[in-house]
């Protein structure tokens, strides 16, 4: 009887500690620039990397600056049609990109100020790229069906198709009444593309290894170094307290991912829908193996690129990310002003990669990783 009653109290407290409305605590909370959006775009790479390399900035320099998010996808689509061209069509050719598509572009053309380089033509005042890909496919379709019949060069067509919709690309520029070019303003901020590296997770690789993750989007070929489940929270978590922030790329296909409640969770009970963006719930254990299993199945897809800037805890000691996200500030009835609140349990099903500075890796990881 005494048992029973030991145990039935037990239950009635675990039941009450999930169902209890979400209190945070901030445990770390870095540096970042404001949110913004991105837009009708899907270069949510570009904003996510940028804000990104924006806090990277500041911790190296202490300096403030708004990068164009704009001046990289203007770089890289020339990339991305040249690629889709000498695949003969064999290859995705869209809006998308990986966060290592920004590092290359910093590294072969600088970086500047997002008010010199805005991506805006005349009076717009939201970026709209939903008619770019398919002005540009057309003319390489035509000329890898027939290349030596073409007429024209397919590269100036493009160049004047992005330069219209984008704008051309600045040789130099002012800055606090000081002028630069894109390579000498990247000197400036004191950003090394060399110093960033992607960090996966993914059974079908040896771990400790260097590999090109399969992902519809990594046209560019990346390569990433993979490591075990939770190594890779580990790495998240020390460098976070370390005071690096963390570029994510991340499935958000999930109905418990929510800019609305600013949350991110993956309850343990899937028909809880709804209520466990209100209420705190029992989350699944997330293993190597179903983690490998939805990116298999294709349930975890790299559909959205965002930028960690902290970490916070909920009354029951359970760890959540502070992710900035790129669709622009809510209101501010909605929690957390454009930010999301992501679940350990939810960073460990759903992350697809991450980027951080090389210093951000304890000495045992640079050393398993040959770095």
């Amino acid at each position: 009887m005494k048992k029973s009653l030991i145990c039935g109290l037990l239950l009635a407290s675990s039941t009450i500690a999930f169902t209890q409305s979400y209190k945070f605590k901030t445990l770390v909370d870095l540096e970042a620039t404001d949110v913004i959006s991105q837009g009708k775009t899907g270069t949510c790479w570009s904003f996510s990397t940028s804000s990104f390399l924006e806090s990277e900035i500041m911790r190296l320099s202490g300096k403030r600056i708004d990068l164009s998010e704009m001046y990289n996808v203007r770089q890289t689509y020339p990339q991305k049609a040249w690629n889709y061209v000498m695949r003969q069509g064999m290859a995705q050719l869209s809006e998308g990109g990986l966060a290592h598509d920004v590092i290359n572009s910093m590294s072969q053309y600088g970086v500047v100020p997002s008010d010199v380089y805005t991506g805006l033509q005349g009076s717009q005042k939201e970026h709209d790229h939903s008619e770019i890909v398919d002005a540009i496919k057309p003319i390489l379709d035509a000329y890898i069906k027939a290349p030596s019949a073409y007429e024209g060069a397919w590269k100036n067509e493009v160049e004047t198709i992005l330069d219209a919709a984008l704008g051309k690309p600045i040789d130099t520029f002012v800055y606090e009444g000081k002028t630069y070019t894109p390579q000498s303003f990247l000197e400036m901020t004191g950003l090394k593309a060399e110093d960033y590296i992607s960090i996966t997770s993914f059974a079908h690789h040896p771990y400790n290894s260097n590999f090109i993750l399969e992902i519809p989007d990594n046209f560019s070929n990346g390569s990433y170094y993979n490591v075990a489940l939770d190594e890779l929270v580990e790495i998240a978590n020390e460098a976070l307290k370390a005071g690096f922030s963390i570029e994510l790329d991340c499935d958000v296909t999930e109905t418990t991912f929510s800019s609305k409640y600013g949350l991110a969770v993956i309850p343990e009970d899937e028909t809880l829908g709804e209520l466990a963006l209100k209420k705190v719930t029992k989350e699944k254990d997330i293993t190597t193996e179903y983690r490998q299993q939805e990116f298999e199945n294709f349930n975890t897809t790299d559909d959205h690129l965002m930028h960690i800037v902290g970490m916070v805890e909920d009354q029951n000691g359970t760890i959540y990310y502070k992710v900035k996200n790129s669709w622009g500030k809510h209101t501010k009835k909605v929690p957390n002003e454009g930010f999301i609140y992501m679940s350990e349990a939810y960073f460990k099903l759903k992350t697809i990669s991450i980027m951080v500075h090389k210093d951000a890796l304890q000495p045992s990881v640079k050393s398993n990783l040959k770095l």
